[in-house]
């Protein structure tokens, strides 16, 4: 049996970015509860809002831009875990112009 993904988001206490963490992961849970062994949440300070994956990581809120929409997210979860994996209406709509 092979280990499922571990995707941590650390997060900062001083901003008050809790909420905005809870949400992605709850967002992460919901669409990959199949694909995914954990995510966990990581307090820390200084600005910081970063997701990985196995330590590989994936989104940087400095380098990013900003945060991550839900769409985005599971896009670039999902390119990593299972790139064959068909996320319905969010990819759907990301090609309808």
């Amino acid at each position: 049996m092979t280990d499922k993904p571990r995707i941590t988001i650390l997060y900062c206490t001083q901003c008050n970015w809790l909420l905005r963490a809870g949400w992605m992961a709850q967002e992460l849970l919901q669409t990959f509860s199949d694909s995914v062994g954990e995510v966990a949440l990581i307090p820390g300070t200084g600005g910081n809002f970063e997701i990985r994956i196995d330590g590989e990581l994936l989104w940087e809120r400095k380098r990013d831009g900003g945060f991550p929409g839900p769409k985005e997210l599971k896009q670039r979860v999902r390119d990593v875990i299972d790139p064959d994996r068909d996320l319905g209406h969010t990819d759907r709509g990301s090609l309808e112009s």
